[in-house]
């Protein structure tokens, strides 16, 4: 077993490292969600915080970590006995992204079940973290089926395995700890408020501490267990620090004075439900028996608002998470009263922080204030060209303009069956959905068709000397259930913005109408692109990516003016989907084109954008023409860019799902 980095070896990272150790006093706390660009030191602390925890008593033998004093009644192991057991180290379990269900939740023999009527169970991952640490690396790019079993086992704090009405229960309460970097996508919502706690890491900009880093790392790598041995004495410190913390807990006292500021400070944020009430109020009181205190203070409930409250006020998926301080404390002011001390003493207005300081390196725990994009107006007029359309460099560029209001879109979606990653848009294969037929399995058997394979081993009764009810089954009887869901696309927005497209009010509804669909695409899981065209040439403006929020960001500064070189930005959209074909074979793209359709950059311009356009339509390439063009007279080149491409055209009316023109046209279709 390799020798982990030194949790107290981690340079800074005060806000990190606090929420770890809180989990670590209180896992009732609920878990940390690590938010932060990459080469952070996330899973480096994660990892070490592993060792510092308290070792468990398990009951011998038992492969869900009952407790001896409390076992579990219904443990597949068991029936226990109360009494003596055994101490190990507490575990820290990873969960790999690309894991199988079964993986996770453990797998039930399904011949065995059938054949002889014994449940014989593996245990997953779940089993593994009971009473543990289970720690997901990258946890916004989990498969949804995954995320499911992780939000049911984190509710009912137990995992059910069923197959075919053979289901297995085992107890699986453990401390969830998430890392991420933003850039790639973001949570679904019923995840994100799992956790507890939130944290932003980012490395520091000053020289001197980025030299310290370094210098610890180089020392670890060339001796891990030389470095460990150097921080033994302040290892042991924590760990002793922590059981006493454990100790104190149940001691420490919550007023109705605090409790009015945590409550006051929830509502004053308008966050959902009560989870976050109940987070704050065990966070505060870990921060009290960390820093070796009975009573919870008003600089315990502010640190707790802090920890985990800028997760939850995510009112779309576009929001940044965070927290206004000036309000934070406003509200704790104004609603005070007697939370210091339960109004023993008047509240200290201006707490030291180095009192009872939350850990080592001193704690903190502020995050970084939002950072926005920012577009400044030039106020420059543009310059009309040749074609009376603004050019595309020095005055002639216009500043960018703020998006319209979203609005719910119409389904886009890919024709035909696919095999990708699972999501929401597009039909496809799948492990999850609905039963379409059986086929003989492949590996391991996960979804078993009871028909198809009892079918399968009638004929054979007698040859196999069946005696009784009972069905003999042997393995090439199996059949494995296909079934048909949906999946997540890649979809490729090839945005026009030339002069063409700079009227204020008209670019405004056109960003409002491509981050509609960026938030269609969050919620049915797509990766998406961003591709821009204006002037001479097309830009990628963001690559294939996960993250939604950085594409809308993008689309927000996209500045305006110059020529309509149409064709060099389908020719940059076919570029980035050949690349991307290579690196996610499996996943389907929908190119959504926005555009009036017109075509005046480079040579030839008409002929040189139906001549791309057709290479969309050769390759099968599913394909969507937002039309933009506006005025009492249409020209329709829009509809028949999108006849080029072999796909459709949709007008800005058209693509809201409400729309009557939407409405219409469906109905037209259907009668046809």
């Amino acid at each position: 077993m390799s020798t982990p980095f030194p949790f107290t070896a981690v340079v800074g990272q005060d806000d990190l490292r606090l929420a770890l150790l809180l989990n670590a006093v209180s896992p009732a706390v609920g878990g940390v969600l690590v938010r932060g660009e990459k080469g952070t030191a996330k899973s480096t602390a994660v990892r070490a915080l592993s060792v510092l925890l308290p070792a468990v008593d398990v009951v011998a033998g038992c492969r869900f970590s009952c407790d001896p004093g409390a076992p579990d009644p219904g443990c597949p192991d068991g029936p226990h006995e109360i009494g003596s057991g055994t101490t190990r180290p507490a575990r820290m379990v990873e969960l790999p992204v690309g894991a199988s269900e079964d993986r996770l939740v453990g797998a039930l023999d399904i011949e065995r079940a059938l054949a002889e009527g014994v449940k014989a169970f593996e245990p997953g991952l779940l089993a593994d973290a009971h009473r543990g640490i289970l720690y997901v690396d990258e946890v916004n790019l989990l498969h949804d089926h995954l995320v499911d079993l992780l939000l049911d086992a984190a509710a009912m704090g137990a995992s059910y395995v069923e197959r075919e009405g053979v289901s297995v229960r085992h107890a699986a309460r453990f401390l969830l700890v998430g890392t991420m970097n933003p850039e790639e996508g973001e949570l679904r919502p019923q995840l994100l408020d799992r956790f507890g706690l939130t944290v932003e890491v980012a490395a520091s900009r000053e020289p001197e501490q980025r030299v310290e880093v370094v210098r610890r790392r180089l020392a670890y790598d060339d001796d891990p267990a030389g470095f460990a041995a150097r921080w033994a004495d302040e290892e042991a410190a924590v760990r002793q620090r922590i059981v006493a913390a454990r100790e104190l807990l149940p001691s420490v006292r919550l007023g109705d004075g605090a409790l009015r500021q945590i409550a006051a400070t929830c509502a004053a944020f308008e966050v959902d439900g009560m989870r976050a009430d109940i987070v704050m109020a065990r966070t505060a009181t870990a921060l009290a028996a960390w820093a070796g205190r009975t009573e919870v203070l008003a600089e315990d409930v502010r640190q707790a608002a802090l920890l985990a409250l800028p997760h939850r006020r995510r009112r779309n998926p576009f929001d940044a998470p965070g927290l206004d301080e000036n309000k934070l404390d406003e509200t704790l002011e104004e609603f005070s009263g007697d939370a210091d001390g339960g109004g023993d003493h008047d509240p200290d207005p201006d707490p030291d922080p180095d009192d009872g300081g939350p850990g080592p390196g001193g704690g903190g725990g502020e995050p970084a204030p939002d950072e926005g994009p920012q577009g400044g107006d030039t106020g420059a007029r543009p310059e009309a060209g040749d074609d009376g359309e603004p050019q595309a460099s020095g005055a002639g560029e216009q500043s960018a303009v703020r998006a319209s209001e979203p609005f719910r879109t119409k389904v886009l979606s890919v024709p035909g069956i696919g095999q990708g990653a699972a999501g929401r848009r597009s039909r496809a294969r799948t492990e999850h959905g609905r039963t379409t037929g059986a086929r003989r399995p492949r590996g391991a058997l996960t979804k078993l068709h009871l028909a198809a394979t009892v079918q399968a081993a009638a004929p054979h009764q007698r040859a196999r000397g069946r005696v009784g009810r009972g069905l003999v089954v042997r393995r090439d009887d199996l059949r494995q259930a296909t079934r048909e869901g949906r999946e997540g696309n890649l979809v490729l927005f090839v945005v026009d913005a030339s002069g063409s497209m700079a009227a204020r009010q008209r670019m405004s509804a056109v960003k409002g109408a491509v981050v509609s669909l960026l938030l269609d695409a969050y919620q049915r899981r797509d990766k998406v692109g961003l591709v821009t065209f204006r002037g001479a040439s097309a830009d990628v403006a963001l690559p294939p990516t996960s993250s939604v929020d950085a594409a809308a960001a993008r689309l927000e500064s996209l500045p305006t003016g110059g020529r309509t070189p149409l064709a060099a930005g389908l020719l940059k959209a076919h570029d980035v989907l050949r690349v991307e074909r290579l690196r996610d074979p499996a996943r389907r793209a929908l190119v959504v084109v926005v555009t009036d359709g017109r075509a005046t950059g480079g040579p030839e311009p008409v002929v040189m954008a139906g001549r791309a356009a057709r290479l969309f339509a050769a390759e099968g390439i599913a394909s969507v023409v937002v039309d933009c063009e506006a005025g009492p007279v249409r020209l329709g080149l829009a509809g028949q860019l999108a006849g080029e491409l072999g796909g459709t055209a949709v007008t800005l009316d058209e693509l809201r799902a409400d729309s009557i023109a939407g409405l219409v046209k469906d109905v037209q279709r259907r009668a046809a």
